[in-house]
C-alpha cells in the first residue's frame, strides 16, 4: 500500500508531573481525525514525533487512560524529543 493510501493515525499525550503518576492519551484517532489532531498540535506548536509502532500501540488505549508500564520507556523518548525541540525553539 502507498503512503498517499495508508490511514493516518494519530495519538495526543498529556502529562503534569505534578498531578500525574504517567502520561495519560487525550486525543486519538483516524482518518480525517487523526488529521484534525496533527493540525491542531501544529497551530498550537505543540511538537510532533512520528512514531508509527508506538501510536499504533498507544491506539489501543482509550482516550483518558494513563499509558502501561510497558510503554514508559518508549514515551519518555517522545517526551526527551519534545523537551529538545522546545529547548531550542524557545
Amino acid at each position: 500500500m502507498s503512503e498517499q493510501h495508508k490511514r493516518r493515525e494519530a495519538v495526543a499525550l498529556n502529562y503534569d508531573a505534578d498531578e500525574q503518576e504517567a502520561p495519560k492519551v487525550v486525543a486519538k484517532g483516524k482518518g480525517d481525525v487523526a488529521s484534525k489532531i496533527v493540525e491542531s498540535a501544529e497551530e498550537h506548536h505543540v511538537p510532533i514525533q512520528e512514531d508509527p509502532a508506538l501510536v499504533n500501540l498507544l491506539g489501543e488505549l482509550d482516550i483518558n487512560e494513563t499509558i502501561p508500564e510497558d510503554l514508559y520507556q518508549a514515551v519518555a523518548e517522545v517526551f526527551a524529543f519534545v523537551y529538545q525541540v522546545d529547548k531550542r525553539s524557545g
